[in-house]
Order: structure tokens, then sequence, then C-alpha cells
């Protein structure tokens, strides 16, 4: 669909777009979520509980994050996406202080569920301010370079979890993300009024809805969007623990190998205009869950930790691969409700992730970690499958581009 010429935004160059700042908000989200994954086990000996007795605190950040989308969206089109971001920031980073104070599973399942509500502001609505400003042929590359945040995040929160852990304790990093979320409030409430104007959708509220769910090919593009996040994402943060126990390694151990995820991402970010003009999309999407269902595989089968440093490179080059394809397409479901379109995107794939965390920790808890992973493989074939399927049956949308 076309966007009416009131609409339509100038497209300003790279660099009056505020990319560090917009991918320091995406670090904060994706790493505010992470960060908890290397802690898992310390949390619980502090709780006196186990670690999938935990898998709640996991699925209410997700859960929360998720459903504050159907809010932020509208509001984003509504009152322009700079000023929801900002007040997410102020929010985060007070949900996560309070994150520090928790005394048990209960509280802080109820302080990470308000600060996944606040987190939720922070990467939809950035993808849908970059959309607002760059054309489509371009567009992928330049989420890939605000997704460096989020890589880097993946990177990070790890080994800052794993570090604390081992140090000063958990509750010392849930202070210093508090922190940077203040610095990164008072940074964008200062830049704000010399930064390009986000769109106002011309069609906003209930009506921007029914503009998304109206077009089929929007309907299943969120369909596979939940599936990703159930059969990947929803079974990730176990690998943290998974490696703890099996291989009795350090908390700054296991941050470390699990940050190789992120490094992964950071490859998909530096190569995506290539592996874009080589593969296209479709290419993209298959190459990318081959890697996931084989990094998967190997995760049943390695009798050793070192084989985690590669498995975990693999998950990450291959999710942002598949998951990056995916992002493009939803910034253009509905540029007339953009932010809108962006947050049902972002719903679809956390409500999927919370569902993912949940039914992991009972096969965990009932069948065990090998059983979980070795599921996940499976499915994640069958949806990369699908997913080249879906964007084939699309006439004109799966092009290979340069």
């Amino acid at each position: 669909m076309s966007l009416p010429l009131s609409y339509e935004l100038p497209k300003v160059t790279e660099t009056a777009l505020p990319m560090g700042l917009l991918a320091t908000a995406g670090f904060l989200s994706v790493a505010g979520g992470r960060v908890i994954d290397s802690l898992l086990v310390a949390i619980a000996v502090d709780f006196h509980t186990t670690v999938p007795a935990l898998s709640i605190a996991l699925a209410a950040y997700s859960l929360t994050y998720g459903v504050n989308q159907i809010f932020l969206g509208p509001l984003g089109d509504r009152w322009g996406k700079l000023r929801i971001m900002l007040c997410a920031l102020i929010g985060y980073a007070i949900a996560t202080a309070g994150c520090a104070l928790a005394d048990g599973v209960n509280s802080l399942t109820l302080l990470r569920a308000l600060a996944g509500a606040a987190s939720g502001g922070l990467v939809p609505l950035s993808l849908a301010y970059i959309g607002d400003h760059t054309t489509f042929a371009n567009r992928q590359v330049q989420l890939s370079r605000f997704l460096l945040g989020v890589n880097v995040a993946q990177i990070i929160a790890g080994p800052l979890g794993g570090i604390f852990g081992d140090t000063i304790g958990w509750r010392g990093v849930f202070l210093l993300f508090a922190a940077a979320g203040i610095a990164a409030a008072t940074a964008l409430a200062i830049r704000m009024p010399s930064l390009p104007r986000g769109g106002t959708g011309s069609v906003s509220g209930w009506a921007a809805y029914k503009l998304v769910f109206s077009d089929r090919w929007a309907r299943l593009l969120l369909l596979g969007t939940m599936i990703d996040g159930m059969v990947m994402s929803g079974c990730f943060p176990f690998i943290a623990p998974y490696l703890k126990l099996e291989f009795d390694l350090s908390y700054a151990s296991v941050g470390m190998i699990i940050g190789l995820y992120g490094v992964g991402g950071i490859a998909y970010s530096r190569f995506a205009r290539i592996l874009l003009g080589k593969l296209g999309e479709r290419g993209l999407i298959l190459g990318g869950g081959t890697l996931m269902a084989t990094g998967m595989a190997a995760a049943c089968l390695s009798p050793v930790w070192i084989g985690f440093l590669a498995i975990q490179f693999a998950l990450g080059l291959g999710f942002f691969m598949l998951h990056g394809t995916l992002q493009a397409r939803a910034t253009e479901m509905a540029p007339e409700a953009r932010a809108t379109a962006v947050s049902c995107f972002v719903f679809f794939l956390f409500l999927g992730q919370t569902i993912g965390a949940l039914l992991t920790g009972v096969m965990i808890a009932a069948h065990g970690y090998i059983a979980a992973f070795a599921t996940d493989a499976v499915l994640l074939l069958a949806l990369t499958a699908w997913l080249v399927h879906l964007l084939a049956s699309a006439p004109g949308r799966a092009q290979k581009q340069a």
C-alpha cells in the first residue's frame, strides 16, 4: 500500500538520525531483559527456589513488553515516537532499580513485569522511527546498524551478569542498568528539539489495527513471528543454566559464552548488505533458520562446554539473519500506521517468547534440557521451511535486493 502525500516524510541523511542514541535504547532494552539469564542460578539460591521456578520472572518481562505494545504503538503514532521513548526510558530506570530491592520470586516477577512494560517503548518505536526516514530498499541495512546496539547487548549482558554474579551480586546489575537508563533519558531529552521529527500516522487508534489485520500477508507474517519467538527466543535463556549445571562453570564463564550470541549478531550487522545482496530475503531466512536448528542440535550433542563457543555464535548469526528479514518486512506492513504495525510485530514476538519460556521450563522440569533443545531444533527446521514458502508465495515481496 502506498503512503498518502500528507504522510510522507523527507528522507534525511544517515548522519542526521540519532543512530547512536537509538542503539543505546535498544541496548538497554535487550540487556535489561537478558542480563538475568546468567544470574538465574544465583537468584534461585538467594530465594531458596529452583531455576525452573524462576521462569515466571523471565516470562513476566517478555509478557508485559509484548502486551504493552497494544498501547505504545498507537501512542507513538498519535503523540510522536521520540516523546513516548523518553517516557519509556524513565519508567524503565525506575522499575529496574526496584528489581534490586526484590525479596522473593513474587516481588521480582512484579518488578520485572513493570520493567518489561516500560522497555516495550524502546526497540519498536526506534524501528518505526528509522522506517519513517529510510527507503525500503535501504531499510534492512539501516536497521542492521540499529541492531548493533541490540547485538552488543547480547554480548555484554551475559558477561556483566556473570561478573557481577561472582563479585557484587545480582542486585548490583539492576542498579547499574537503572543508572544507564537515567543517563539515556537525559541525553534524549537534551537532543530531542534538534532531531528529525518522527511521523504521526494518518491512521491511529483502533483503525490502525484494522488496517494491519485486514492484510492477509501481514497476518501470516505476525503468526510466523510469534512462532519464531516460541521456538528460538523461548529456549535461549535456558542455555545459560544448562552450562552452569552441566559443566560446573563460573557465572563469568557462562556469561562470556552466552555473549558470543551477540558476536554472531554483530557479524550479521557488519555484513548485512553483502548477505542481502547475495542471498536475498528467502536465502537469509533459509540460511538463518538452518544455522539455528543446527546450533540447537549441536547443543544436545556437545560433550564439552567449549563446543558452545561455536554454537552460540551460530545461534546469534542465524537468528538475526532470519529475524532481521522479518523485521524489515514488519516496517512496511502499514506505513500509514507504522508504529502500530511494528508494535504488533513485537507483540507477537514477545507473546511467542513468553509461551516458549513457560513451555520450555515445563519441558525441562519434566524431561530435562536435552529433550527441550532437541524439540527446539526440529521446530526451527519446520518454521524455516514455512517462512521460505511464505515469502515465495507473496508475489512482489520476496525480492533479491542489491
